[in-house]
């Protein structure tokens, strides 16, 4: 009976211990960042899969699987296919507030007419090509540097407190490897202009105080012309919007890890 009486008497101050130490221990704490991603279509997931809408924005993007994965208080997602830094500051910057707490960005191809640079490229050979390509530079170099100085200081002004994460560019190509179409000259090309675009805008950002995340490294060996699984769309005669840009692969993994590391 004894025995009885005090195995029912620990069990009771067990029970009733697990209950106090229970009450004790926070509830895991929700969520406070406020999330808002804007860009090009590199950031709206052209490209991705399951696109929709008039900016083509996709589940597959990297802003979209960071905010599935951290279910972060809001998200906002606006980036658009085709955007430029005017059109960032003009349509988007209004979903930003003093109570944002993350920003990211990818911006600045279409200001110096990347799609138009690869379509002279693909129909109109290699001397045209680099001549397409050096005037791209040219035009990176004198007007790009204001543009997005003034792009990140808007930012700044209306999410004073946000860290905002500039996403960069991937390399297109893998250069000692066969592969046919354009030569040699016209992708090292390429790659120079999108090398440049992206220091430019690494230069920006680091001016700024924000944070540049760079995607070339962990693309290496999944460009085209790579022999690992490409992460990038080569040239589609049937759906040209989707060439040269990320695979769902590419979203998943390469800009989402890249991104992550970075927040």
């Amino acid at each position: 009976m004894l025995r009885s009486r005090l195995a029912t008497l620990t069990m009771s101050l067990a029970t009733a211990l697990a209950s106090v130490i229970a009450l004790a221990t926070p509830a895991q704490a929700a969520s406070t960042v406020r999330y808002v991603a804007l860009g090009d279509s590199y950031a709206s997931g052209v490209g991705a899969g399951n696109e929709s809408g008039s900016c083509r924005r996709s589940p597959n993007a990297y802003p979209s699987l960071w905010a599935t994965a951290n279910a972060p208080a809001s998200y906002t997602f606006v980036a658009c296919s085709g955007a430029t830094t005017t059109s960032v500051r003009d349509t988007q910057l209004g979903y930003l507030s003093t109570s944002t707490t993350l920003v990211s960005i990818t911006v600045g191809g279409n200001d110096v007419g990347f799609s138009d640079v690869m379509t002279t490229c693909v129909v109109y050979g290699e001397s045209a090509c680099v001549a397409a390509v050096n005037a791209a530079e040219d035009k990176a170099r004198t007007e790009l540097p204001p543009k997005l100085n003034n792009l990140y200081q808007a930012i700044r002004a209306r999410a004073p407190s946000a860290r905002v994460v500039v996403i960069a560019y991937p390399v297109f190509y893998r250069i000692d490897t066969y592969c046919p179409g354009l030569s040699d000259t016209s992708r090292m090309k390429i790659n120079e202009g999108i090398n440049l675009l992206d220091d430019i805008t690494k230069n920006a950002a680091v001016q700024n105080s924000f944070v540049f995340a760079d995607v070339r490294p962990i693309f290496r060996g999944n460009e085209l012309c790579a022999y690992g699984e490409k992460w990038l769309h080569a040239l589609n005669w049937a759906d040209t919007s989707i060439s040269y840009h990320p695979t769902a692969a590419g979203q998943s993994g390469g800009y989402y890890p890249t991104f992550a590391r970075a927040v």
